[in-house]
């Protein structure tokens, strides 16, 4: 007998605790997620009167099959979780940020020996300095540029706390781009000196900078030192350059996010201007579509909860454009996260209302080129679609497609590809890489036969990430392939139309094959041109696949096999001794020194690589 889910039932049940509640519908899809101080009258609200209601909410209560919570012990943990439910899940009717960034990072390592400026996209709490984020690499890989430019320090990355040295300075000693400190003849205590300079630069102090370095060519000259009094000279007069380009848009030196937005029919644009030490170091746009009757309030709240979920740094400050709902709990969260008190607030006036009033306009022009892209790309791939279904002789437009590819050199880690197009674009986060497990020789039929029946099974099962069926696959190959899969789809009593994308003797898509004919398009139409996109796509992902997993077997060593040498201890002897042929050479002596390794181990690897010599064991 099956039990069917009661709501009714189920919402007597509900605990008057803060939590977060999963929507789901008949499929066991989730459709929503969302947070509530008290589960039982949150819940419960969307299951009496839908009048006040907004379409979109309404429409989502039609599809609720059943619902299910998660208790938490307050507001701000209920708030956390929603956020990354809604990001692993990304349900229909939640409000969704595309554009899941990790911005990046400049790292200065003051947690090591002679410091080094990278970038990152990790922040860690290792005792290292970072500054950003910045609003993309370019911004981060010119600031390094100029460091770099203007101070000697190493780039390399070895441990000189124990290297000290016992290596030869790379190509940037012998051009003058590094003091060379491997070598051990540099002064820590200068070096020091150039690194907080350039923590002064990254911390938005150029004006004190400028000062110091001022004072030290003026004392150079005074000495006659010529030389480098003419060196702090060209410092000057580069970082007097950089600071002609910045623009000073506050007299705060506070960091500041300013999150301004422009709201079309049924998309808005939500702008983010960088403040850092009162200068606008970038700014970043996003597009979030399915908008229609969401009130600018709630599109912030869920906007800000996406977007500082996934970046590392919250700034001391964020102004926005109107209250939200959450407020006091977000800046909870966030003053937890940062570490310190965070503010949120909304300019009346002044500086930063007219810097508000800067960012909603950029937020405009966004969204109307936005808009004119969109559209365009909208209609084409419309008549695209259109084009494929006529040529096929579908009864429906494929607005979802899923392309197969098997790559695979001589039998040699074969794998399968599933890539994803819905409305004519790529959805990424739909594609899936299959590792062939039942076959070891070049058999593609044998191949693809795997990977429908573990996809379509999947599918049956409602597996996530599989729940959803296509409307057209394609398939990489002719006939004999797209038989297979038809075959596998019948076994599982699965009805979707199987197409071949067939490629000509020059590897170029020529056409498709659709019970068992084969079709041309010109290859000038948009049709043609989709699915030539289809294909190549699917073969990208597959083809890059194989090459990683090649890849790894490639690496894989004859150390790997040898009892007693684990990944650490491969890792530091091929850091030591650069190669395997080194390591053959080496005495056991020269082995036990590495670090991690001791006598024994060290007896055990000279002995193995001497076994075939007619070595004895020890």
């Amino acid at each position: 007998m099956i039990i069917l889910f009661n709501i009714e039932e189920e919402l007597k049940k509900l605990p008057d605790k803060p939590g977060v509640y999963i929507m789901r519908d008949k499929s066991e899809e989730i459709i929503y997620v969302g947070k509530a101080i008290s589960l039982k009258r949150r819940v419960r609200q969307y299951f009496g009167s839908t009048k006040n209601n907004p379409p979109k909410v309404n429409a989502m209560i039609k599809h609720i099959y059943e619902f299910e919570y998660i208790i938490v012990d307050n507001e701000v943990e209920a708030l956390i979780l929603e956020a990354n439910l809604i990001k692993k899940h990304r349900p229909k009717y939640n409000i969704l940020l595309r554009d899941d960034k990790q911005y990046p990072y400049i790292k200065v390592t003051t947690n090591e020996k002679y410091p080094r400026v990278i970038k990152t996209r990790n922040v860690l709490k290792d005792g290292a300095k970072y500054f950003g984020p910045y609003p993309s690499v370019y911004a981060v890989n010119d600031a390094i540029d100029i460091i770099r430019r203007l101070y000697p320090i190493r780039t390399c990355n070895r441990d000189l706390s124990k290297d000290l040295g016992k290596t030869r300075p790379c190509l940037n000693f012998y051009i003058g781009r590094c003091l060379g400190p491997c070598q051990g003849n540099v002064d820590e205590d200068k070096y020091m000196e150039m690194i907080d300079e350039i923590i002064m630069f990254l911390s938005g102090k150029e004006d004190k900078l400028i000062d110091k370095i001022e004072e030290k060519m003026k004392k150079a000259a005074e000495n006659m030192d010529y030389e480098n009094a003419a060196k702090f000279r060209d410092q000057v007069n580069s970082l007097n350059v950089i600071l002609e380009k910045q623009k000073i848009v506050s007299s705060n030196i506070i960091d500041q996010d300013i999150i301004g937005m422009a709201k079309g029919i049924d998309e808005v644009c939500i702008q983010v201007f960088f403040i850092r030490s009162g200068k606008i170091i970038g700014r970043e746009h996003f597009i979030i579509s399915d908008t229609f009757n969401e009130d600018k309030s709630s599109i912030l709240d869920s906007f800000i909860k996406q977007f500082y979920l996934g970046t590392a740094y919250v700034p001391k400050e964020i102004f926005i454009e109107e209250e939200i709902e959450d407020m006091a709990t977000i800046v909870k969260w966030l003053s937890k996260k940062r570490g310190s008190k965070v503010n949120i607030r909304v300019p009346k006036r002044g500086e930063k209302s007219q810097l508000m009033d800067m960012v909603k306009t950029n937020a405009m022009d966004m969204l109307n080129q936005y808009g004119d892209k969109f559209l365009r790309i909208q209609r084409k791939n419309e008549k695209a679609l259109k084009e494929i279904q006529y040529a096929i002789g579908l009864e429906e437009i494929p607005n979802r497609i899923e392309a197969y590819d098997i790559s695979n050199i001589a039998g040699v880690s074969p794998v399968g590809s599933m890539v994803v197009f819905e409305q004519g674009e790529p959805k990424k986060s739909d594609y899936r890489r299959f590792k062939i497990q039942s076959v070891n020789t070049p058999d593609d039929y044998k191949s693809m036969d795997e990977i429908i029946r573990r996809r379509f099974k999947r599918a049956l099962s409602q597996s996530e990430g599989f729940a959803i069926f296509p409307d057209l696959i394609m398939i990489d190959g002719g006939k004999g392939q797209v038989n297979i899969a038809l075959n596998v789809l019948k076994e599982l009593n699965i009805e979707i139309p199987v197409c071949g994308l067939v490629k000509d003797d020059f590897h170029k898509t020529r056409g498709i094959i659709y019970n068992n004919k084969e079709i041309n398009l010109e290859e000038d139409s948009l049709g043609y041109r989709l699915i030539y996109k289809i294909q190549e796509e699917a073969h990208r992902f597959a083809i890059n696949y194989h090459r990683s997993l090649r890849s790894k077997k490639m690496f894989k060593s004859e150390l790997d096999d040898i009892k007693g040498i684990g990944e650490k201890r491969k890792k530091e002897l091929l850091k030591h001794f650069r190669s395997i042929d080194n390591i053959k050479k080496a005495s056991i002596e020269e082995l036990a020194q590495v670090e991690s390794m001791n006598v024994k181990v060290a007896k055990d690897l000279y002995n193995h690589f001497r076994k075939d010599e007619g070595g004895k064991n020890e």
